[in-house]
């Protein structure tokens, strides 16, 4: 039989397997809001496709489990029943997304790999909310032209997660503006990066970190800067900003 320094050992190295995305500076505090409120409330799908993800080598491209459960009761929040992702990998966030919308509601998911998405894709069936998500695989920015020259799609989303490549955020935002309704949400996901986006120049990044900064921090300045959204940055996981179209 395990010890509880066990258990706890191994519930660390768990959290290790899919990527710390925390930016809380104590690593027993994050565990803490884990093992209390989201791990407790954790729907036994999205527990066993976190556990699916874990065991994959690019893991750390996961969404955490408490970005996972505050995207699962904001949808139900705003009453969403039309949604975008942009970025599926596995399908953590695509499966809190489906739990949370009405048995008729829509997910447009797109990524450019099918093979991670159908590794999850067993999971989400099971739990009943496949017939949910029209996923394509490909380009995102293709498609979105595509749909922006149907006016009808025009303000048709209610909400909209982005967790894609972060080089081409800015080009997804000058088109999501437009899909997502007057008083919709559009949420970027990683906008603290690693926290990166404070790191003074010199300081020593992983090279894939060095390379995206400077797009999430054009994408922030964008952000902020843009009069047609009210924003607030959040950190939870690695930083999610949500953008509410006020015009």
């Amino acid at each position: 039989m395990a010890t509880n320094g066990e258990d706890n050992q191994n519930q660390a190295s768990r959290h290790q397997e899919v990527g710390h995305k925390s930016l809380l500076q104590s690593d027993a505090l994050y565990q803490y809001i884990l093992e209390t409120s989201v791990y407790p409330k954790e729907p036994e799908s999205m527990k066993e496709l976190r556990e699916v993800t874990a065991k994959h080598p690019w893991n750390i491209m996961t969404t955490s489990a408490d970005e996972g459960q505050f995207l699962n009761m904001l949808l139900k929040l705003i009453n969403a029943k039309n949604t975008m992702e942009i970025g599926v990998y596995t399908g953590y966030s695509l499966l809190a997304t489906a739990l949370a919308l009405p048995d008729d509601g829509k997910i447009l998911a797109m990524d450019i790999n099918r093979e991670n998405y159908e590794l999850g894709l067993p999971v989400i069936e099971k739990a009943g909310v496949a017939h949910k998500i029209d996923f394509r695989e490909g380009p995102a920015l293709p498609l979105l032209d595509h749909l922006i020259a149907d006016e009808k799609n025009h303000g048709s989303y209610d909400f909209i997660f982005v967790d894609a490549d972060k080089d081409n955020y800015i080009n997804y935002h000058k088109r999501l503006i437009d899909l997502v309704k007057v008083g919709g949400l559009i949420g970027y996901d990683n906008t603290l990066w690693n926290g990166s986006v404070v790191a003074p120049p010199d300081a020593p990044l992983r090279k894939y970190v060095r390379y995206y900064r400077d797009f999430v921090l054009e994408l922030n300045k964008a952000l902020a800067a843009d009069p047609r959204i009210e924003i607030c940055m959040l950190p939870v996981g690695d930083g999610i900003t949500l953008c509410r179209r006020i015009k």
